[in-house]
């Protein structure tokens, strides 16, 4: 089954012990939020920095007509493809490839290219392309929609987007189905179309949960924009500093995080008895996993609320907009979790999943040749290197995320609370730090 066993490999993947492993993490999270905060004093991270500029013909080709035009026309022909293989190909989820894209190379594929160039759905997404050639068609500008999209939704669109894609991924009865994936997409594709063509682009901005979570993880990406849009390099967490929140953004972030969290204690052999006992007792499995997904995410927001608004020296209606506002600060720790827990299962079913290519339906077909490759355990024949860009990816992002949060602060407490209004975020990053490493390694 394509959705099951992401986080690849255990305990014995680490070089050392794994308590070692995970007392290490919480001291190296500490030192450096006491390093950080002696060290800096001023904020430092601005989104509007001049950045190192990069040769003005990369900025001509991207952002040329044309170029768009071919990566829309492909893109949508691509999703068209896959849906077409959803609908008419083999339902034997070993033989469909369609499961595998879904799961693989758009749910994990698409934020690592995010982390590297941006937030590349925005340029890749069908659902943009298809609205564009309507408004072509009826002569209307693309980014006017028939409504003005309500402020007060923010990004609660999105959450409730991204949930039914971890729900269908962690919760539903038959993940792997493909009837079930290709609906999903559908809907999707659906949804996000009526959204852009109602609201116009402010829809895939706010709400559509893959654009949304693209453009979140693109933010840590080296690659930005300059004054002018031209491309520059620049800092990963001055581009962060630069991410808009708003209502939603929390939840955004909780289903991220609760989800992967989840994915791994859902492999715990008790919770499994669990579900099973539940099941023998006349108990929906759907429904039980359902609700254990819904309290990590629900952990994820409330422990994040509490500990981002519990800072003294601001007046009480202050203190309720500092979650929203700190909001994007987990955005590394997210990034990090997707690196850690999906990144044997990107390498080697990715390369699976393109194999299933050669005969998605099952016509006796070798397109490519591509039924004679065999995948390459490149990760998973290497533990101990697994285990250690596991543990590094994950400490990486807290610190990143304790950075970015520290110098928010810095700009948001008053100059008596900049310090001692941190204290309880850091508790909660040693937390989480603390217990993402144990589920990774221990479920």
């Amino acid at each position: 089954m394509i959705p099951l066993a992401h986080g690849l490999g255990g305990a014995a993947d680490l070089p050392i012990p794994s308590t070692y492993a995970l007392i290490g993490a919480a001291w190296a999270l500490t030192f450096s939020f006491a390093v950080i905060a002696l060290a800096w004093r001023q904020p430092r991270l601005d989104p509007d920095a001049p950045g190192v500029a990069l040769p003005a013909g990369l900025r001509s080709i991207a952002d040329a007509p044309v170029s768009r035009a071919v990566i829309a026309a492909v893109s949508t022909v691509a999703f068209g493809t896959l849906l077409a293989i959803g609908v008419a190909g083999v339902p034997d989820p070993a033989r469909n490839p369609v499961p595998g894209v879904v799961y693989v190379f758009l749910w994990v594929g698409v934020p690592v290219a995010s982390l590297v160039a941006g937030p590349v759905w925005k340029v890749l997404s069908p659902a943009r392309a298809v609205h564009r050639a309507l408004c072509a068609a009826a002569r209307r500008p693309p980014g006017v929609g028939l409504l003005r999209y309500p402020e007060s939704w923010g990004r609660w669109p999105a959450a409730f987007g991204l949930f039914t894609f971890v729900w269908l991924e962690l919760a539903a009865p038959d993940p792997g189905s493909v009837t079930a994936v290709t609906f999903w997409l559908i809907g999707y594709l659906v949804v996000t179309v009526a959204g852009l063509v109602v609201f116009g682009t402010t829809w895939a901005e706010l709400a559509d949960p893959l654009e949304v979570y693209s453009s979140l993880l693109g933010r840590l990406s080296p690659l930005g924009r300059g004054a002018e849009g031209a491309f520059v390099l620049r800092s990963p967490l001055a581009n962060l500093a630069g991410t808009a929140v708003g209502a939603g953004s929390v939840a955004v972030a909780a289903a991220l995080l609760g989800s992967t969290a989840f994915d791994s204690f859902s492999l715990f052999p008790w919770w499994r008895g669990l579900v099973s006992d539940a099941d023998a007792a006349g108990l929906s499995p759907t429904l039980v996993s359902t609700l254990g997904l819904l309290v990590f995410i629900g952990f994820v927001a409330v422990s994040f609320r509490f500990a981002a608004a519990a800072t003294g020296g601001l007046a009480p209606a202050e203190r309720r907009k500092m979650p929203a506002r700190l909001s994007y600060t987990l955005t590394p720790i997210v990034a990090g979790y997707v690196i850690a827990h999906y990144l044997t299962f990107l390498v080697e079913k990715g390369q699976a999943t393109v194999i299933l290519f050669a005969d998605p339906f099952g016509a006796g077909r070798n397109l490519l040749g591509l039924a004679d490759r065999d995948v390459a355990y490149v990760l998973s024949a290497h533990p101990a290197l697994l285990g250690t860009i596991k543990v590094l990816a994950v400490v990486t992002g807290h610190i990143l995320a304790v950075a970015a949060a520290h110098d928010r602060c810095l700009r948001l407490l008053p100059p008596a609370h900049r310090l001692t209004g941190q204290l309880s975020l850091m508790l909660l990053m040693v937390g989480f730090t603390f217990t993402g490493l144990y589920l990774l390694f221990d479920a």
